[in-house]
């Protein structure tokens, strides 16, 4: 088993941390079979990184973070924030009032090790503890949808062929109470 760490980022990790968004995004595309979309995966860095400076300008108000971290090298993150757009208008706004868990990345030399599951047991902690007890999350990776799937059962909302043919978005509603 690996010895990890979870806690929240510190601004002088910035850096590595962007770092790392750029990994496992970069590889995660690839492995989905879309490596080839170079301006997807700009945005969806950048999108990271926003998502990131947030937590630092906001103090983890307006987005929270945490991170994985193995013998000091960063092997995952996870945040939650408000829903996005994407959520909001697939969803006719029903889900405008929730957080959103997000960005749930691990290292691809660590991925099927339970690092994933960790995150998500110390995210899950910390809604509660701020009293939100509903949460959505969304996925368009047909990697991580079987993952989710098998962990929360069908989405609530199946938009077929939304990122083209073959390539599904899904979106779940889930209460804390029912994750830990």
């Amino acid at each position: 088993m690996l010895n990890i760490e979870i806690r929240t980022p510190k601004a002088e990790e910035r850096k590595q941390l962007n770092q790392f968004f750029e990994t496992v995004i970069t590889d995660t595309f690839s492995k989905e079979g879309i490596g080839h979309q170079t301006e997807d995966i700009k945005e969806e860095i950048s999108t990271k990184k926003n998502f990131l400076e947030s937590y630092f300008t906001s103090n983890g108000k307006e987005r929270f973070f945490l991170i994985a971290l193995s013998n000091g090298k960063m092997i995952g993150s996870i945040e939650f924030g408000p829903a996005s757009d994407l959520i909001k208008e697939c969803t006719t706004n029903a889900y405008s009032r929730l957080m959103e868990i997000g960005t749930v990345f691990v290292h691809p030399d660590f991925q099927r090790n339970g690092v994933g599951n960790l995150m998500l047991k110390c995210i899950y902690k910390e809604l509660q503890k701020r009293g939100i007890v509903e949460f959505c999350l969304d996925s368009g990776y047909t990697s991580a949808q079987k993952i989710w799937m098998k962990k929360f059962g069908p989405p609530d909302y199946l938009l077929k062929d939304y990122w083209g043919e073959g390539f599904d978005h899904m979106i779940w509603k889930k209460e804390v109470k029912d994750c830990l």
